[in-house]
């Protein structure tokens, strides 16, 4: 079947994450925000979403229709006969009430979509079907418009998108959980502010590029901070899970964000141990070769103020190449190490030694190179906002 995926601003790390839990065949980036691709199996959209901290929305292909051939009185008359079809399905199916429908196009291409939603509720109205043509200021429904008005529950959002001379009609599924992820980073009990919060969906996709399919395996975060890398695998479904970090203060937030995160999901029984410890002792306290994955965002380095940054750069390669020894020790062969490496705007790379390791390029060997994919010479991937002075870089290594 095919299925469409709206992805996240980072293109490369949407892509990557995706890749990494579904098998994609034949994938196309049709704009820098939006995947097509095939998949054998049939998947859950709702729970596949719950787990991806890379995407916006998840859709499948309703129909495709050739543009070349046709006058455009007739694709315009061919394409509002398979909206029409979409639409009229979905009501169908649906709960009795208010029909609510709306569109969003992705690509070069601009639909008319005020034209298109007239005729689709003059069609419907005709049918005797009540409806509401849902529209937004933006070009695309957001999630948050999608949600709010119902529009997978009691109605639909048509997708449109131009593609390799293929106009493809979809419906969308499943959009990212906005409500859930903002509880889980601002209402979490304990935060940090002043050494930094990683977003719960940057940990999912963290947890993702590890590609840990035993849920019984165990996972270390040895610069777990308030938590939340830890957090969001407990939520993941894995097990057995080792925290560790140097500051006391934050060994007590992981405790509290992950009892206040275990009663509000009411999530089953996991083991979790936490440490008060230095990373260079790691060995001594984990297990060797016990680890399948090391999952971590480390001490980044000064944020504000005047920051000497080859002293900072210089220090940084040498902690993190220290701890890198010690996952050496205690990960299994062929196991991950997905790590943040700090990238400062103007300097040179941070660039630890990492002997007994080798860096995963993460992303599709199809869609490498894609002009709206954007990575490393050292096949990582940078992540960010503009105007940000400290970048994190997703460092995806594995024990050879």
């Amino acid at each position: 079947m095919k299925y469409f995926f709206v992805l996240g601003t980072n293109t490369a790390l949407s892509v990557a994450e995706l890749s990494a839990v579904l098998d994609l065949k034949n994938p196309e980036l049709v704009a820098a925000d939006f995947l097509i691709a095939e998949i054998d199996e049939e998947i859950n959209p709702e729970k596949l979403m719950s787990r991806l901290g890379g995407l916006i929305k998840i859709g499948r292909c309703l129909t495709e229709m050739t543009v070349t051939g046709f006058t455009s009185i007739d694709l315009s008359s061919k394409l509002l006969e398979a909206i029409e079809a979409a639409a009229s399905a979905k009501q169908a199916a649906g709960p009795s009430g208010k029909f609510n429908f709306g569109f969003s196009d992705y690509g070069s291409k601009n639909f008319d979509k005020k034209d298109l939603g007239a005729k689709l509720k003059k069609y419907l109205v005709a049918q005797g079907i009540s409806a509401r043509f849902v529209v937004s200021r933006e070009k695309n429904l957001s999630s948050v418009v999608v949600e709010q008005n119902k529009l997978i529950s009691r109605g639909i959002e048509i997708v449109l998108a131009l593609a390799g001379g293929q106009i493809f009609v979809g419906e969308t599924l499943a959009v990212q959980p906005f409500k859930d992820l903002s509880r889980r980073d601002f209402g979490r009990p304990a935060r940090d502010d002043l050494s930094g919060m990683l977003p719960p969906k940057i940990a999912q996709v963290m947890i993702n590029l590890a590609q840990i399919n035993n849920l019984e395996e165990v996972i270390i975060d040895p610069f777990c901070g308030s938590g939340t890398i830890l957090s969001e695998a407990i939520l993941l479904g894995y097990k057995r899970l080792f925290g560790s970090d140097i500051s006391p203060k934050a060994i007590d937030n992981t405790y509290k964000n992950i009892s206040w995160l275990k009663e509000l999901y009411k999530i089953p029984e996991y083991k979790l141990k936490l440490f008060v410890k230095n990373v260079t002792d790691l060995s001594k306290f984990i297990k060797a070769e016990s680890a399948g994955a090391i999952i971590t965002e480390p001490f980044l380095g000064p944020q504000r103020g005047l920051i000497a940054f080859q002293t900072v750069i210089n220090n940084l390669e040498n902690l993190y190449a220290s701890a890198l020894k010690e996952f050496f020790k205690v990960l299994k062969p062929g196991g991950r190490v997905v790590m943040i490496w700090p990238s400062f705007y103007g300097q040179r790379p941070i660039s630890p030694n990492y002997p007994g390791f080798k860096i995963i390029n993460p992303l599709p060997a199809s869609l490498r190179g894609h002009q709206y994919i954007k990575s490393t010479d050292r096949e990582t991937i940078i992540y960010g906002r503009p105007g940000q002075k400290v970048y994190r870089e997703i460092v995806v290594l594995e024990k050879i």
